[in-house]
């Protein structure tokens, strides 16, 4: 790659990282970069897994916070996202590239489909969050886990692992809507929870990659979205409920349609 492309892929893991730390779907600007410059696209999904581990890590950090009190839920959420990521990966490195050159169009159409309902689930989880109890009770005391909605939230948490392992985008959106929906709770507190399994999900995907698919690795953009996705995570997590999510997800949507336009063409 040369050096403004290199330059391109830095500012777009940059950008990555802080709409992943608020949002989710970061994954929609680094991969159709990367194949807009001619990377494969089983090796942009690898290589783009890879570099956005930095950014989950400063992303996740910067909202510990909101993670207090959340460990009855993620103690069977984290086993669920770190299986489900297993078989995502095996399934990408197993299954035939024609396979996946078929189903990355339909997913990166569904993906940004997801990131323009994106608002749309988050004030549903929200409303469905705040309806039927007391304002002054936590919410999360408000709607204890029962062992049916316990099961039925960890199983969609490793569905949607093995789709993150297989193709991040959106998985963010994903679980917030998934999991307000079966676990109410406070949407920022959704959003750390969202992070740090996202995290788990590409570190799974970047150490199984490192070990089989060596060599399919493209370095040099890795790098550039680590560095560029660790910055904006930080940034995300600090200032980036101030920007308005509507601008963040044109971007996303435009820059997504390029990538479609790219795999197609």
């Amino acid at each position: 790659m040369s050096t403004w492309e290199l330059m391109a892929v830095l500012a777009a893991g940059f950008g990555a990282g802080a709409i992943n730390a608020l949002v989710g779907s970061g994954t929609l600007i680094t991969f159709p970069t990367l194949v807009a410059f001619g990377v494969p696209p089983v090796s942009a999904t690898i290589s783009n897994a890879i570099g956005l581990v930095a950014g989950g890590v400063s992303g996740t950090w910067g909202y510990r916070r909101e993670l207090d009190g959340q460990w009855p839920r993620l103690r069977w959420q984290i086993p669920g996202s770190f299986l489900g990521a297993l078989l995502g990966c095996f399934l990408l490195l197993h299954l035939p590239e024609t396979v996946f050159e078929a189903v990355v169009p339909v997913l990166l159409i569904g993906a940004l489909i997801l990131v323009v309902l994106g608002p749309r689930i988050q004030r549903r989880s929200l409303q469905r969050s705040r309806a039927g109890h007391d304002p002054d009770v936590p919410i999360s005391q408000a709607f204890p886990l029962t062992p049916t909605r316990l099961a039925a939230m960890t199983s969609a948490t490793f569905l949607i692992g093995i789709y993150g392992g297989y193709f991040t985008a959106a998985q963010g959106i994903l679980l917030i809507g998934a999991i307000g929906v079966i676990a109410p709770d406070d949407i920022q507190r959704l959003n750390a929870a969202k992070n740090l399994l996202s995290l788990i999900v590409n570190v799974v995907a970047a150490v199984t990659y490192t070990i089989v698919a060596f060599d399919r690795i493209e370095w040099a953009a890795a790098g550039m979205i680590a560095v560029g996705s660790l910055i904006g995570g930080v940034v995300g997590a600090r200032y980036g409920r101030r920007l308005s999510p509507w601008t963040l997800r044109v971007v996303i949507v435009i820059v997504g349609l390029v990538g479609l336009w790219r795999l197609l063409a």
